[in-house]
């Protein structure tokens, strides 16, 4: 994939990453010593930290994202150099082969792009203010730092492998989120061993809207709603997709 300079080696030396304009908290690099594709926090994020580390972040060429769940990294088995580039994956092409495997009907193509009622960054910075709440379900989460372009590309770059049941090559999932930062504003805000959580700045305002995208839904994880309890996509897009500015994810 497009690659940027990749500014993590430097926390090796200047742990706290101010030189980066960064004053970052106790953490680790995982990866090899001359390119880790990630910085994580060893403590829990607070409300704040997602606003406190972006606007340095991304001039360091760093984005961040939360990791959370139970299992350490040392579970997650990332394998960065097993994916693709996003950028060789069409959208629509991943989604309609997807939707073959989970549907007999007629792919209906993509959801119309929605007009951003918000700026992106700013929910997403909403939603994981959100996600740092004591009890929330993802548990204790932890900040993290990717070298990526853009927020769709960090399950590729760091070579997450929480869909490997549904697809092995996370990067033609991050085509998918490529497209949805386009229509739908959306980012990736946190990830677990097997969910992704992304906010959305234009979601579907109208139950055609929100079914539209609850297709796509199904193709790009169908566990969402094979595995709950929505008697189908109508259901499943009223009561999860309509003016609801956080998509979440799970993988068998």
């Amino acid at each position: 994939m497009a690659m940027i300079p990749n500014q993590l080696p430097r926390l090796v030396s200047d742990p706290t990453g101010r030189a980066l304009g960064l004053d970052l908290p106790p953490g680790a690099l995982a990866g090899p010593a001359d390119d880790p594709y990630l910085w994580s926090g060893h403590g829990p994020a607070g409300p704040a930290t997602w606003g406190a580390l972006r606007p340095a972040a991304r001039a360091a060429g760093l984005l961040p994202v939360l990791l959370g769940g139970r299992r350490g990294l040392d579970e997650w088995e990332l394998e960065p150099e097993r994916m693709s580039d996003p950028a060789d994956h069409d959208a629509e092409e991943v989604l309609a082969e997807f939707w073959g495997f989970s549907s007999d009907d007629e792919w209906p193509g993509l959801a119309p792009a929605q007009p951003f009622g918000a700026d992106p960054d700013r929910e997403a910075a909403t939603v994981a203010e959100m996600l740092t709440e004591p009890g929330f379900w993802l548990g204790d989460v932890r900040p993290a730092l990717v070298p990526a372009r853009r927020s769709a590309d960090i399950p590729a770059v760091i070579g997450w492998g929480g869909p490997m049941n549904h697809e092995n090559d996370v990067a033609r999932m991050c085509a998918v989120l490529r497209s949805w930062e386009d229509r739908f504003g959306a980012r990736v805000v946190a990830l677990t061993f097997d969910q992704l959580v992304v906010s959305v700045a234009a979601p579907p305002r109208t139950p055609e809207e929100a079914e539209a995208v609850a297709a796509e839904h199904l193709a790009f994880c169908p566990d969402n709603i094979t595995q709950g309890s929505y008697h189908d996509l109508g259901e499943y897009a009223r009561k999860t997709l309509l003016d609801t500015s956080a998509w979440g994810f799970w993988w068998d």
